[in-house]
């Protein structure tokens, strides 16, 4: 069974920064890429970071790149998504997703957590 919890969601003014972590278990880090999605009001679920069960290799719309960063630390088993300078059409429930292949396309998981949500301020 594929665990995941997410945490770190809160307000914040746009150009601030966020990381949120979502919390599994140590063979869920150490065999599948872990992606975060985001799904605003009125939009669909949308990708915004994912890496693969190494760790090494990161992926990344052009939306966020070099705003936001994907990372897995070994010892917590979390997967924590930095962001920084955010916008305020950022705003969103933030979701964790696991599968077999790492993929920017949200029918490609099958495990999902519960969100966490991420509200901007103008």
């Amino acid at each position: 069974q594929v665990q995941l919890v997410e945490s770190g969601g809160g307000l914040v003014q746009a150009g601030d920064s966020l990381r949120l972590s979502c919390a599994t278990s140590r063979h869920t880090l150490s065999t599948s890429p872990l992606s975060w999605f985001r799904q605003g009001p009125g939009k669909e679920r949308e990708f915004v970071a994912g890496i693969n069960e190494s760790g090494d290799v990161a992926d990344y719309p052009e939306s966020v790149k070099g705003r936001f960063t994907i990372s897995t630390d070994n010892v917590e088993n979390t997967v924590y998504l930095q962001m920084n300078d955010l916008k305020a059409e950022e705003a969103a429930v933030y979701y964790c997703a696991a599968d077999t292949f790492l993929s920017n396309m949200k029918h490609q998981y099958n495990y999902w957590g519960e969100g966490t949500q991420d509200a901007v301020s103008s």
